[in-house]
């Protein structure tokens, strides 16, 4: 068994989704979700006064990327060399890209976010799931023969597009087919179960907190 975590986030997805994807599919036990509620760096703990923060392996890990490349690197989800790592990262990154543009819709306002959800979309089908086609077209995963933290992304940036356009994946057959394949892994199909450490889409609450933690006008 992996050893346990301590994750502290808003109660909410945002940055620390992907950490926890990454988590549940390495099969690490989270022990304690600690919410965060102010900005002030906790116990000196925060390095830039951000988070998200996971303690693991006696270590307090801050800023995304490098919590998520520790992670894949521990758990063999990281490639096996460096040019199958850059790959993975520049696959990792790109999707990145279209989830931080999801991720900023609940702080839009509502006259610009049917502009906005018509940006993600157009850009989703025309320069990023393209990518992801044919990448998957003669291969199961997208770098060399096993799984990858890229893939787990990737599975992560499918679901949460369809959340909000049920039908994009409808010309692009091989990604759908990765998916499926994805949400058949054990590990994956525990973590989409209800009571998951998965955390639904930011709601009315979540978004108030973020503004009230950071001292946001809206």
């Amino acid at each position: 068994m992996s050893g346990k975590v301590v994750l502290t986030y808003f109660n909410g997805r945002g940055k620390m989704e992907s950490i926890r994807w990454l988590l549940a599919v390495a099969g690490v036990e989270v022990s304690r979700l600690n919410k965060y509620k102010t900005n002030v760096a906790v116990d000196g703990a925060l390095m830039f006064e951000q988070v998200p923060l996971v303690e693991i392996d006696g270590m307090k890990l801050v800023q995304t990327k490098a919590i998520l490349n520790y992670i894949a690197g521990k758990y063999n989800l990281y490639g096996n060399d460096l040019k199958e790592r850059v790959m993975i990262d520049m696959y990792s990154e790109g999707v990145r890209d279209l989830m931080e543009m999801i991720m900023m819709l609940p702080f839009i306002s509502p006259d610009a976010k049917k502009t906005k959800l018509d940006d993600i979309e157009r850009k989703a089908t025309s320069r990023y799931i393209p990518v992801f086609e044919k990448a998957l077209a003669s291969s199961q995963y997208l770098v060399g023969y096993q799984l990858s933290c890229a893939d787990v992304q990737l599975l992560e940036i499918t679901l949460m597009l369809e959340e909000k356009f049920p039908t994009i994946l409808s010309k692009f057959p091989v990604v759908k087919a990765f998916q499926g394949r994805m949400k058949s892994l054990p590990a994956i199909q525990k973590f989409l179960q209800p009571g998951s450490k998965r955390k639904p889409q930011p709601d009315d609450l979540y978004v108030k907190t973020v503004y009230e933690v950071f001292n946001f006008k809206h």
